[in-house]
């Protein structure tokens, strides 16, 4: 994969996330598996609850194989955190690609 490639798909991603952040009475329930995914995708983590109110996130990391601890964190700014659990790897490229064709989104790679 080209890095152009891979830039265009991180900006596309980011630009995605900033926008359902910001634009979450749209469609809120449809942003929220974005943000879980992107989550899930990061941490390996399952049983993810944000809440945007209160600007926290509970999941489940894994710790062992087939164990999982609860976590619960606060963001104080949960677009960039978001942001910040973008992967640069070629299989979590492919995964973005997904994501933005999943949301109607054509990127220009």
């Amino acid at each position: 994969m080209q890095n152009f490639t891979l830039d265009v798909i991180l900006e596309d991603v980011k630009n995605l996330i900033s926008y359902s952040i910001t634009n979450q009475d749209i469609d809120n329930s449809k942003f929220e598996s974005l943000h879980k995914a992107i989550l899930k995708r990061y941490f390996d983590a399952k049983n993810i609850k944000i809440n945007y109110k209160d600007q926290t996130v509970d999941l489940n990391l894994p710790v062992a194989k087939g164990k999982f601890t609860p976590i619960t964190f606060e963001c104080l700014d949960l677009n960039g955190f978001l942001q910040s659990c973008l992967k640069a790897d070629e299989n979590s490229l492919y995964f973005y690609q997904n994501l933005l064709t999943h949301y109607n989104i054509v990127s220009a790679a």
